[in-house]
């Protein structure tokens, strides 16, 4: 039995799941989403996650039609409607269909859409033993440009970066700026810990400001771990003491090794298995409940 799709206020079965060839999500890549986790029957961040559609929406002056009250209950029925308890959750809104101009004043609606399944982002054995890293020549979107904030459907920059990265072996690639700071990998987050210190890049360098990426900074102030967010470069990586990347999909996942450098100890640090045991409590208890007990 296939995914039941919440598509423009209807639930569908995915074969029914369509949108316009002339969505201006599609020719253009003129809209936003969210990927969304749900843990042990609650949908973690969602809140947060709406929160930050609707101020990417806000910036590319996309006017949503639900309330986020309403769009919240969208994503829960959408669970509920495939019976998820734990999984992955695409939550997309493009600027609709419109002519084969750029003008999105001739996209009258926009689309909206929920799919809730599942993802699995990196190998199991990987958040044990940690990933290898390389650098890349692409460098990240200026924020003067297509601001990485805004978390649109626009990603051929990070693709062109996932495909050096494929093409040199390795999982997952850092992005620079022009000037040579680290900003984030192709879909995550990144931080370093050093002297016991949690250093994250800043999001005014030209990051998505992950939801991950807070729920982390919150538990390690919980734990007395000092928290920086502050520019740094590769050089900082090789000689951290331990580094991990974060995201929805990716949650935490420790990086042993950066462009051949092994990073610290070359195994995933105390901290970051911490971090990784506290982010794992909290998913059990945070988010609206799916299906009430």
């Amino acid at each position: 039995m296939g995914l039941i799709i919440y598509l423009n206020g209807e639930f569908v079965p995915e074969e029914r799941a369509v949108v316009s060839v002339f969505d201006h999500g599609l020719l253009y890549g003129d809209g936003l989403f969210e990927g969304i986790r749900a843990y042990n029957n609650r949908v973690f961040k969602l809140k947060e996650h709406i929160v930050r559609l609707y101020e990417s929406a806000r910036a590319i002056d996309l006017k949503i039609p639900l309330s986020p009250e309403e769009m919240m209950e969208v994503v829960l029925e959408t669970c509920r409607r495939n019976n998820l308890r734990d999984g992955y959750i695409r939550l997309v809104v493009t600027r609709g269909p419109g002519d084969l101009g750029l003008d999105p004043r001739k996209c009258l609606r926009p689309t909206i859409f929920c799919i809730a399944a599942s993802i699995q982002l990196y190998p199991a054995e990987l958040y044990e033993k940690g990933l290898e890293l390389a650098t890349v020549a692409t460098r990240r979107n200026l924020p003067e440009a297509c601001n990485p904030r805004v978390k649109s459907l626009n990603y051929l920059n990070n693709i062109y970066a996932k495909i050096e990265a494929n093409l040199m072996g390795v999982p997952e690639a850092i992005m620079l700026i022009q000037e040579g700071y680290v900003t984030e990998a192709t879909g995550d987050n990144i931080f370093i810990v050093k002297n016991g210190v949690l250093i994250t890049p800043p999001p005014y360098l030209g990051i998505l400001e992950g939801i991950t990426r807070n729920t982390v900074m919150e538990l390690a102030r919980e734990k007395g771990i000092p928290v920086e967010e502050k520019v740094f470069t590769r050089f900082d990586i090789y000689n951290a003491d331990e580094c991990f990347l974060t995201g929805t999909a990716a949650e935490i996942i420790p990086a042993v090794k950066l462009d051949g450098r092994v990073i610290g100890s070359g195994r995933p640090g105390e901290i970051t298995r911490e971090l990784m045991r506290a982010f794992r409590e909290l998913t059990k208890t945070d988010g609206p409940v799916i299906f009430p007990e």
